[in-house]
Formats: C-alpha cells, structure tokens, sequence
C-alpha cells in the first residue's frame, strides 16, 4: 500500500529529477510551486518507480496530480486505483493535461470521464514576443511602457535573497492597499509567496525589481520548469504606478532570456477563474495554452 509524506524543502533534488523527465510546460509539477502552495493545499508525495504522486489534502475522498516523471506509468496508476478502492472512493486524476489524455485512454480505454478544468489552464507566451511587444495587438502595453519611462527615474535589478525584506515589506503595503472586493485567495498567494521568501534561494528561484528612484514598485519570481518554459509565479506591482506591471513584466522575461537562452515559453499561469485575473492574461495574447482536465474513474 502507498504511504504518502509531507512535503519538505529535502524533496527538491529528487523531485526535480522526475519532473525533469517529465519536461512539461505545466505549471502543476515543479516543485517550487509544489512547495510554497503548501499552506493551503498541504500536499503529500510519495514515489512509485520514476514517479512523483501528489495528492493534496481532502476531507473524505482522495484525488491525486497526475504521476509525473519518465517511468512506467501503469504501476502508478494501478496503485493510486488500489488506494482509492481500499477506502470506497472514486479513483480521481486533476491537472490532467491534453498530452496525458492519450495516454490514459491507451492503458484504460472508456474507463475514465474527462472534465474540462478551464479555470486551470496555463497561460503560455512566447519569450521573445513577450520581450519586444511587437506587433499592433500588443501597441497598448508598449505605450504603458513608454508613458513609464517617460515618467520616471526607473532602475530593474535581478532580485537577490539580500533584496527580500524590501519586497516584504512592499508585499504587505500591496496588500494593504487590496480591497475586499479583491481578496479571493490573496491571503493563500500571501503565505505561498512568504514561503517561497523563506526558502529563496534553496528552491532555486529567479526574481527581479523594479525601482523608481528609491522606492520599490514592483517585483517578480520564477524558475525555470522545463527545457524550453520558464513559469513567472508571482508577480506584484503597485496599481497607482502607471505601467510598473507592464514593464516589470518585460524587463524580466529580458533577464530571463539573457540567462537562459534555451526559453521559448513563458508561463504565466492559470486564472483560477478570476475575471479581472483572466481579461488582463488575455490581454497579452497567449500563445498557447496548457489545457487541463479532471478525469474521473468510471467505476467506484
């Protein structure tokens, strides 16, 4: 029988190798976004053969994220099935992508029902376009840009561990300025940054800053997820400051394509249904989009 473990920041190195295996441009399996959520989700993990399973905690029925790594994945499955049938409950697979879909329908053909998880979909953007903002579509977000160079005595710096009081300390005068109306899961992204903050630099991850003058107006942080995507987890900018989103945002998809040239995709991650969150992802013309699905198992 499976035993699952919390979670904890000496999983990362054998984590990290199956997600590598698995190089999929999903934000769901890295294990810094595995990590830091795990405040809200209090996931477990456990290994079977070369794969990570994480099941977030639930209150009656088990689901899990899908296996993930380069191994066999029928032991897995059959596995999870086990566990879930040992305590009368519906076998259930989340963040299942389209590349999966194939692959379950070939190891169990007309076992499972798929749902359609929209509100979970990744945003993906290509580095390059997201960089230069070329093209018409894109002629609103360069003249936010524009208005905020013109405007201000501007500097962006790599954000560095030494750097992580200063956007404390800026992440709570954000969330102070958050109305109710607002404040749908800010509190879970709140703790989730906090823990990233705590363990910056052992989870590997990348950030940047953006100052006017002396005054930190926006900052973001990422980590590469895959051999071509680089996935932006947080992104924070004061609203009163015309263009700091806009152009924190470009600034370090810059920094990000000078470190790592292998990047194609940037991924902005999902909406979680938020409409304000979704127009303002949209508004950058995705290019792709890392669809996501729920299936479920047919028998109980």
């Amino acid at each position: 029988m499976l035993e699952f473990k919390q979670v904890e920041l000496a999983d990362k190195a054998w984590v990290d190798a199956l997600v590598a295996q698995e190089d999929s441009p999903s934000a769901d399996y890295n294990f810094g976004n595995i990590y830091m959520w795990d405040q809200k989700f209090r996931q477990k993990l456990t290994r079977v053969g070369d794969r990570v399973i994480v099941m977030p905690e639930y209150t009656d029925c088990p689901f899990f994220a899908w296996p993930i790594g380069g191994g066999d994945l029928l032991p897995a499955l059959e596995a999870l099935r086990a566990y879930t049938q040992a305590r009368g409950c519906r076998f259930a697979l989340r963040g299942v992508t389209e590349g999966h879909l194939p692959q379950l329908e070939a190891l169990y053909p007309g076992q499972f029902s798929v749902i359609e998880d929209r509100d979970y979909w990744d945003y993906l953007y290509d580095a390059e376009k997201l960089e230069t903002l070329t093209g018409k579509h894109l002629h609103s977000k360069r003249n936010h840009i524009n208005r905020f160079m013109e405007e201000n005595n501007w500097s962006f710096a790599p954000l560095t561990s030494n750097d992580l009081p200063s956007c404390q300390a800026m992440l709570d005068a954000w969330m102070a300025e958050c109305g109710e109306d607002e404040r749908d899961g800010i509190d879970d992204e709140y703790a989730a940054i906090q823990r990233g903050f705590a363990s910056y630099d052992a989870l590997g991850l990348q950030g940047g800053m953006l100052h006017v003058g002396n005054n930190l107006v926006a900052f973001t942080i990422g980590e590469p997820i895959s051999s071509d995507t680089f996935d932006v987890h947080f992104e924070k900018a004061f609203s009163g400051v015309n263009g700091a989103y806009p152009m924190i945002n470009q600034q370090f998809v810059r920094l990000i394509r000078q470190r790592h040239p292998q990047i194609r995709w940037i991924n902005r991650e999902d909406d979680t249904g938020r409409e304000s969150l979704r127009q303002s992802k949209i508004s950058y013309h995705p290019d792709r989009m890392v669809k996501k699905y729920t299936a479920v198992w047919n028998h109980v």
